[in-house]
């Protein structure tokens, strides 16, 4: 395999990892008017496994984690997590996926935070016997108890993004998609955040986390990558 092929193909396992949880497999994504954002990209991660992508600005990051959680279509290539089709099994998929954009995007100013807890956990299709005990761990998790009474509009940016996150746990997936996450987060934020993606990895979750170019990656990841040129490779 040449150089440039090699780059295309990562695969992050651990020792004795059965099947892929996460695998994209030849993955190309073009904006009109623009080179290949995503050409031919190959990612594989095994249960208990955590990554993160860097990359500038326009690279990609944005694009891959959304191909991955299912909310744009790749024009070639095939995405699968526990070997559901992105496009085929599209329900049973989205049940097990997380995703956290990056920004202040997805929640509503008057509500309060117990209402956003209480609208993603139906969204997710928690059954109505597990949305309790759902919103009590991801609200001892990211530390949102204090928070719980208060609308979102009346929030600091960290406890947004601190909301923002939990959302993305609260129905226990088996892959997260975590795009910038450390945004206006303090060190006691962030921490919280490696301990959330540890919990995951024990479970035998899986995680993508992409940052921006030069930002100190999580702990918690087992591997750095870094797409350019609509490829990945190793940091």
């Amino acid at each position: 395999m040449d150089p440039a092929g090699a780059a295309r193909h990562t695969a992050i396992t651990r020792p004795q990892a059965g099947p892929s949880l996460l695998a994209l497999r030849g993955v190309v994504k073009h904006w009109p008017g623009t080179p290949p954002i995503l050409d031919g990209v190959d990612l594989s991660l095994s249960p208990g496994t955590a990554i993160s992508v860097a990359g500038r600005n326009g690279a990609g990051k944005t694009t891959l984690l959304r191909i991955a959680a299912g909310l744009i279509a790749a024009e070639r290539g095939s995405v699968t997590v526990a070997g559901l089709d992105v496009e085929r099994d599209r329900t049973q998929y989205q049940r097990l996926v997380g995703f956290a954009s990056a920004g202040n995007s997805g929640l509503y100013g008057r509500l309060k935070t117990e209402q956003h807890l209480d609208l993603w956990s139906r969204l997710a299709l928690i059954p109505r016997s597990r949305r309790r005990s759902a919103i009590e761990r991801v609200r001892a998790q990211f530390e949102l108890d204090p928070l719980c009474g208060q609308r979102v509009d009346r929030l600091s940016m960290g406890q947004r993004q601190r909301l923002r996150l939990a959302l993305a746990f609260v129905h226990e997936p088996k892959v997260v998609l975590l795009d910038e996450p450390a945004t206006s987060l303090d060190e006691e934020g962030i921490a919280l955040v490696r301990s959330a993606l540890k919990s995951l990895k024990a479970r035998d979750g899986a995680a993508v986390v992409c940052v921006p170019s030069g930002w100190e990656p999580l702990a918690a990841v087992d591997a750095q990558l870094v797409l350019e040129n609509g490829r990945l490779g190793p940091a």
